[in-house]
């Protein structure tokens, strides 16, 4: 697959994440997708994944949250199903598989199990382990509060430090340059309580 076929897919996924997205999901949208992208194909380079590899690693990512376009349940699964219909006939049974099994990753509590799955899994929570945690964690906080009004400030608190204490990351990068932020956000955060 040429750079162009994925710039056409890219194009035409992001456009239907923008167009057909419920304005409620302020954090799982067109904009935290492209990131995701963008972050799995930097963590991609610096774990060696080059060619084709590298490929199936941004489509996994570009198709991650596609499922939300159905439904928010099982979203994953959901985004493997869209990646598989249009993707057939231009990747392989074994490279769909793969690329199912990439967005399979990002499902919490994540379980990858080779390096092209944490790659992915690592790039869709890059932002636990960056100075942007505040902006997505509120955008976060706003969609989830749309699906349960009972979540308040006090009970997001809790929601945050829970995850940052049991998340851990899986690629070389993402342990040496964002672990130890995520670890001082998370402890920013137990001061708050």
């Amino acid at each position: 697959m040429s750079e162009y076929i994925f710039e056409e897919i890219y194009k035409k996924i992001i456009a239907k994440l923008e167009q057909d997205l419920p304005g409620s999901l302020a954090y799982h949208n067109a904009h935290h997708t492209k990131y995701v992208v963008e972050m799995a194909e930097k963590l991609a380079v610096y774990e060696n994944i080059t060619g084709r590899d590298l490929q199936l690693v941004k489509l996994a990512a570009l198709y991650h949250d596609t499922g939300f376009l159905l439904h928010r349940e099982e979203h994953e699964s959901l985004g493997c199903q869209i990646a598989s219909r249009d993707l057939e006939g231009t990747l392989t049974t074994a490279e769909l598989g793969k690329v199912c099994g990439m967005i399979a990753a990002t499902k919490i509590p994540q379980r990858p199990k080779n390096k092209m799955e944490k790659i992915v899994a690592d790039a869709d929570l890059f932002y636990l382990g960056t100075s942007n945690y505040k902006k997505y964690s509120q955008k976060l906080y706003l969609e989830l509060k749309h699906f349960d009004p009972s979540i308040n400030e006090e009970k997001w608190l809790k929601i945050q430090i829970d995850f940052l204490s049991s998340h851990s990351y899986h690629t070389d990068y993402a342990r040496e340059n964002l672990q130890p932020i995520k670890q001082k956000v998370l402890n920013s955060l137990l001061v708050d309580r």
